[in-house]
């Protein structure tokens, strides 16, 4: 994939009245856009992703794949907040000519749609054909689902939710209270919380697989052994690894933002929200999912019209959405080509 950036001047207007400006969004392509610019395939990362998605979701990209790039334009836009070269607390405030660090303000994920409807209308894109999101990249894909009902035609909506529910912000609240009790995030400086942030990262990895996976592989073979248990080993390695690629400040800015995420805020409810949209709509969940759990993805299938819900058997728990690449490819191929039988039916 190629790396872009585009510069969008003037002030951007967030959901709670603050302001940025001159927002610079970070994103990669591949393939080619088809002359009815109609092969578009948008995918929306999750937490700590960035917009190459080769990096972050293997054997997905590429010639012969799900997204296939002899057919498809493929675009993936870095998050605003994020610390991959879209606007985020690190960047330089054009207004004070210092990074943000603390002074970044709070966003939400219907910010993060908004940037991406920038992006969209500077690339003059009129349809995407295929949207796809798991996670918090599901929590943008569907919000622009009803930010932008007429853009998208085909949804896949990914191990996600329609809000943060409870049991979500109090994992996200865990680990902005580690970040915090690190007494280096009080400092403005790209390397402050580091530790909290390798805290906040062990509790995370807990909700992203599940009791039955960490019993089995961090299992002991040692029956004796009374330290240097692969438990702890595995939580500081993955840790350790976060903190080399990522930093505190933008970690709680985007956890800040999954909190927000409520598709039924100022527009009646949940459900009636939901109700409203239209768009051809594959939802997936994972059976091991201690985070979205499936009974939680099944309500989004009964008020969403025009859908299909799929659920994945995984080992993986959460995780399942990145590792389980044949399955997923499975369920979304079968949904895509089901609509465009479907479709040709109709036009006879």
């Amino acid at each position: 994939m190629t790396e872009h950036i585009y510069q969008n001047k003037g002030k951007f207007t967030l959901e709670n009245g603050q302001a940025l400006h001159d927002i610079q969004i970070t994103y990669h392509t591949a393939g080619s856009l088809n002359r009815e610019r109609n092969n578009v395939v948008w995918i929306c990362h999750a937490l700590t992703a960035n917009s190459n998605v080769e990096e972050w979701w293997p054997n997905m990209v590429g010639v012969g794949l799900l997204f296939d790039t002899s057919k498809y334009f493929i675009i993936c836009a870095n998050v605003l907040g994020s610390c991959y070269g879209t606007t985020g607390p690190l960047s330089i405030n054009p207004q004070t000519g210092n990074p943000y660090y603390h002074e970044f303000p709070l966003i939400t994920i219907r910010d993060m749609v908004n940037v991406h409807e920038l992006l969209k209308n500077q690339l003059a894109i009129k349809r995407i054909y295929k949207l796809v999101g798991g996670s918090i990249g599901g929590f943008q894909a569907l919000e622009w689902s009803i930010i932008n009902p007429s853009l998208i035609e085909n949804l896949i909506f990914i191990a996600s939710g329609a809000f943060a529910s409870p049991w979500n912000i109090a994992f996200n609240e865990s680990q902005s209270l580690a970040i915090n009790a690190d007494p280096t995030f009080k400092n403005n400086h790209e390397s402050a919380g580091l530790n909290g942030l390798k805290a906040a990262r062990s509790i995370a990895l807990l909700s992203y697989r599940n009791a039955s996976a960490y019993n089995i592989t961090q299992r002991e073979t040692e029956p004796d052994k009374m330290d240097s248990y692969k438990a702890i080993s595995y939580q500081r390695y993955q840790g350790d690894k976060l903190v080399k690629r990522f930093n505190a400040f933008s970690y709680n800015t985007i956890s800040n933002a999954f909190n927000t995420h409520n598709v039924g805020r100022n527009r009646g409810s949940i459900k009636k929200t939901l109700a409203t949209i239209k768009t051809k709509t594959l939802l997936i969940a994972i059976s091991s999912d201690i985070l979205f759990y499936p009974e939680e993805i099944k309500l989004i299938h009964q008020q969403i019209e025009n859908s299909k819900y799929a659920e994945i058997e995984s080992f993986y728990g959460h995780d399942g959405f990145l590792i389980e690449t044949k399955l997923i490819t499975k369920l979304i191929r079968g949904f895509v080509e089901a609509k465009q039988i479907e479709s040709c039916k109709n036009k006879k």
